[in-house]
C-alpha cells in the first residue's frame, strides 16, 4: 500500500508540474462553459432595424416609440423612400424594416383595421424568426391597448415579407457556416502538422541545410494543401448547390476568389500553429479544439453575434470565419457584388498578410 501511495503521489506531482496538461484539463472546460453559456442565446437583443413611416401620424409615432423602447431594437435608419431599403439590407446595416402605410391612423379609426408591413433579412432564419416574433407581439399588445373600451376591436394587421429566403430553409443558414468550418479546420489542421512533423521526425536538419529561405520552405509546404483545399471547395460547392439547392445569386468568379482568399487565411493560420508547436499532437489539438468551437459559436452562422456580450463580440472580430460567412451570404443569397463585401475582403487580406509574416518571423527565430 505504501508503494502504491508513493506512486500515486509521484503521478500527482508529475501532473501538477506539467502546466500544459493542467491548462488543457482545467482551462478547456472553463473556456467551453463560458463560450456555450454566453454565445448560445435564444433571446433578442439590440437588433438594427429601419422604419419607413408613410403616414407620420400620432399612432404610427407612438407605435414606433413602443417598438424602440422595448430595448430589443435599435433604429439604425429612418427611410424616406422604399428604394433605399434593398441597398441597406444588402449592406447588412439592418435586419428588419417596418413600413407603415399612408393614412394609417385615419384608416384604423374609420375601418377598424390598418396594415403594417414587416420585412426581415431571412438569410439568417433564426434571427428573422425572433425579430418577427418580437415585433408582432409588440404590435398586438399595442393594438389590444387601443381596443380597450371600444365596441369594435382595432386590428393592426402585419404583412410579412422574408427577403433572400422566403421559405426560411435552414440549409440557407447552415451551408455558409459549414463551408467556413470545414475549410478552416481542413486547411488549418493539414498545415499545422507540416513543419511540426519535420521537427518531430528529426528531418528538420535537411531543410535547415538546404539553400531554401524560410519563406520558400513555408510556401512550399502550403502550396500542395492549397490545391487540395481548392478541390474540397469544389466538392462543397457542388454538393451545396446540387443536393441541398443552395442558390448562387452572385458571381461565381467572385465566390471562388473569396473562398480562395479564406483558404489562404486558414492555411496561414495553420502554418503559424505549426511554427510555434513542437509536436503534431499539440498542433492538432490546437487546430481542432482552439479553432472549431470559436468558428462554430462566434462566426454568427448559428447564433447571432449581436446577442452576445461585448467581450465575445470583440473576439468574433478576430475570427476569419466571421468575415467569410458575411461574404458568402452576400454573394450566394443576396447576389451582391464586390462593392458590398470589400471591407470584409480587406480584413481577410490583412489577416493573411499578418499571419504569414508572423509565421516567417517565428520560423526564422527557430532557425
Amino acid at each position: 500500500m505504501k508503494k502504491f501511495t508513493g506512486f500515486f503521489i509521484k503521478e500527482c506531482l508529475h501532473l501538477i508540474r506539467d502546466y500544459r496538461t493542467m491548462m488543457i484539463l482545467i482551462g478547456m472546460p472553463v473556456i467551453q462553459i463560458i463560450l456555450f453559456g454566453f454565445a448560445i442565446r435564444n433571446e433578442l437583443n439590440s437588433v438594427n432595424i429601419g422604419i419607413l413611416d408613410k403616414s407620420k401620424d400620432e399612432i404610427t409615432t407612438e407605435l414606433t416609440s413602443k417598438i424602440l423602447s422595448s430595448e430589443y431594437f435599435i433604429l439604425k435608419e429612418y427611410f424616406t423612400d422604399e428604394r433605399q431599403i434593398d441597398t441597406s439590407f444588402k449592406k447588412g446595416h439592418i435586419k428588419e424594416v417596418i413600413i407603415f402605410e399612408s393614412g394609417f391612423a385615419e384608416k384604423l379609426k374609420k375601418e377598424g383595421r390598418a396594415e403594417v408591413q414587416i420585412i426581415t433579412d431571412a438569410s439568417e432564419p433564426n434571427m428573422a424568426n425572433l425579430a418577427l416574433s418580437y415585433t408582432t407581439s409588440i404590435i398586438q399588445n399595442y393594438s389590444m391597448t387601443l381596443s380597450k373600451g371600444k365596441d369594435q376591436p382595432l386590428i393592426i394587421s402585419p404583412e410579412i415579407k422574408m427577403l433572400y429566403n422566403e421559405e426560411l430553409k435552414s440549409v440557407f443558414m447552415f451551408v455558409p457556416g459549414i463551408m467556413a468550418t470545414l475549410l478552416m479546420l481542413i486547411s488549418a489542421m493539414m498545415t499545422s502538422i507540416t513543419i511540426t512533423k519535420e521537427k518531430e521526425f528529426g528531418t528538420m536538419e535537411v531543410l535547415l541545410a538546404s539553400p531554401l529561405k524560410p519563406y520558400q520552405i513555408i510556401f512550399g509546404k502550403v502550396a500542395p494543401y492549397l490545391l487540395l483545399s481548392l478541390v474540397n471547395l469544389a466538392l462543397i460547392l457542388w454538393i451545396s448547390t446540387s443536393v441541398f439547392g443552395m442558390p448562387v445569386r452572385g458571381s461565381y468568379l467572385l465566390l471562388i476568389a473569396e473562398c480562395s482568399l479564406f483558404i489562404t487565411t486558414a492555411l496561414s493560420l495553420g502554418i503559424l500553429i505549426s511554427t510555434v508547436t513542437s509536436s503534431m499532437q499539440v498542433a492538432m489539438m490546437i487546430s481542432l479544439v482552439g479553432l472549431m468551437m470559436p468558428t462554430v459559436l462566434l462566426s454568427g452562422f448559428i447564433f447571432p453575434i449581436e446577442n452576445m456580450p461585448w467581450p465575445l463580440q470583440w473576439i468574433s472580430h478576430i475570427l476569419p470565419a466571421k468575415w467569410f460567412v458575411i461574404i458568402i451570404k452576400n454573394i450566394m443569397l443576396k447576389g451582391t457584388g464586390f462593392s458590398y463585401v470589400y471591407k470584409e475582403t480587406a480584413v481577410l487580406v490583412l489577416m493573411t498578410v499578418f499571419l504569414l509574416g508572423l509565421s516567417i518571423k517565428k520560423f526564422k527565430t527557430r532557425l
